[in-house]
């Protein structure tokens, strides 16, 4: 991809401009990143809100119709869904399962196991298998 940037005091507000002949899966996520630049997450905790950027995310999980959001120490719950989160947050983070995202930036370390699956450790100790169905997109993640 091409990239141009003009830095002039005419602009008062900054402006994107993408020109293409199609759309693809690359200017999709840079219209996400520039509408979602810190990829922020707001969710409750207690009676206050938390503020948290995708750097601070490791895993992501639906249990028991909830959406969890796992950081190094903490988790959340937050109404949003995970094709949601999924869209705010970004290409660094990859569905895993119907169930779970993770934030590639965190991964650990990576283990087969039965049933042609793999289960993932991420840095915080959190762990979570790739189901068949998202298998062959994680592994062209890893190069295999």
């Amino acid at each position: 991809m091409k990239v141009r940037l003009q830095i002039s005091d005419e602009y008062k507000l900054p402006e994107a401009e993408i020109r293409a002949d199609h759309m693809t899966e690359e200017i999709q996520a840079a219209i996400d990143f520039l509408q979602n630049p810190g990829g922020v997450i707001t969710v409750y905790a207690k009676d206050r809100m938390v503020i948290l950027k995708a750097a601070q995310i490791y895993l992501i999980r639906v249990e028991n119709e909830k959406t969890v959001i796992y950081t190094k120490e903490h988790s959340y719950k937050t109404g949003k869904r995970l094709y949601e989160l999924q869209k705010l947050l970004g290409n660094r983070f990859m569905r895993i399962s119907r169930s779970a995202l993770v934030n590639l930036n965190y991964l650990d370390h990576v283990e087969a196991t039965f049933g042609s699956m793999m289960l993932l450790t991420m840095k915080n100790g959190s762990q979570e298998y790739v189901s068949r169905h998202y298998l062959p997109e994680f592994k062209r993640f890893l190069g295999l």
